[in-house]
């Protein structure tokens, strides 16, 4: 198998992983809802979270942060076998974004997905663990301070790639932190508008 029909494979996989519609199997399994039509109409985690139920939220989560740990890790690893002319940083910050972009624009919902954030997570902690760590701190800090998930995984996003300079990081993860970041900035706008009117739903883990 030559480098460029390796490389096309590969980049197609992840990206299929990565449109595995976690969110609105499970919504369809437990409410019979479309995802898409309810709560934030956002097909993520989280609204599963409100809208479903936080059985049905935690798996979502956990499905969706799997997919980018499989594809950067098990995947990449398998297939560089055959793409050996790549920087393996490269290769797998390449197939990161794939996955990521599958989740976020997914196929199987007509292009209509989550916002990145639990795949983004997913290949952070398959390319870059150590500088995840502050970034999740970060997002623990401001979800408990603040109860808005949104606004945690927006500041969270934007300190990885400055976290990634500060540990000296290669240029490819580097830019693909850069990249998503703005992606899923980009996703939240909504969030962003309904923070800035003071309309942004919280989500209460621990009810008294």
């Amino acid at each position: 198998m030559n480098t460029v029909l390796a490389l096309t494979l590969s980049t197609i996989a992840s990206y299929m992983i990565g449109s595995f519609p976690t969110s609105f199997i499970l919504a369809r399994f437990f409410k019979g809802v479309d995802i898409r039509m309810v709560g934030s109409k956002n097909a993520g985690a989280t609204n599963v979270f409100r809208t479903v139920g936080r059985i049905p939220g935690l798996v979502t989560l956990i499905v969706d942060i799997l997919k980018g740990v499989l594809v950067v890790t098990l995947i990449a690893s398998f297939s560089y076998q055959f793409t050996k002319d790549l920087d393996y940083d490269f290769y797998r910050c390449l197939l990161g974004f794939f996955v990521v972009s599958g989740h976020i624009w997914s196929i199987f919902l007509k292009f209509r997905g989550g916002k990145g954030v639990a795949t983004t997570l997913g290949v952070a902690i398959g390319i870059a663990p150590l500088i995840l760590l502050p970034a999740i701190v970060i997002w623990v800090i401001v979800f408990t301070s603040t109860n808005f998930v949104s606004l945690a995984s927006i500041i969270a996003l934007i300190s990885f790639p400055i976290i990634a300079c500060l540990f000296h990081k290669s240029i490819y993860i580097i830019i693909l932190s850069v990249i998503l970041c703005m992606i899923s900035i980009y996703k939240h706008k909504a969030n962003i508008l309904r923070l800035s009117k003071g309309e942004e739903n919280k989500i209460i883990l621990f009810k008294k």
